[in-house]
């Protein structure tokens, strides 16, 4: 495989925005490097947290509509309520 340079290209908006913008006050070195900080570490936890998996609800899973019918007798409503 051969590898092709690519050209530098113009930084776009997004890139030469800054990522922090103060609105009231003047903060020091400090306190911006602090607020950084946890902005940053807010941002990785963020990403780095999975969404847990959902379950379909077996109320809801066309399966069940293929279940065997509810069995005769006197406790047959019992099973046709449950699913399988």
């Amino acid at each position: 495989m051969a590898t092709e340079a690519t050209e530098a290209t113009q930084p776009t908006e997004d890139a030469a925005s800054p990522l922090l913008r103060v609105v009231k006050g003047s903060p020091d070195d400090a306190e911006l490097a602090a607020l950084t900080a946890v902005v940053a570490a807010l941002a990785s936890a963020a990403s780095a947290t999975p969404e847990p998996e959902r379950t379909p609800s077996r109320w809801a899973d066309p399966a069940s509509r293929l279940r065997l019918p509810a069995r005769p007798g006197p406790v047959g409503w019992r099973s046709s309520a449950y699913p399988v």
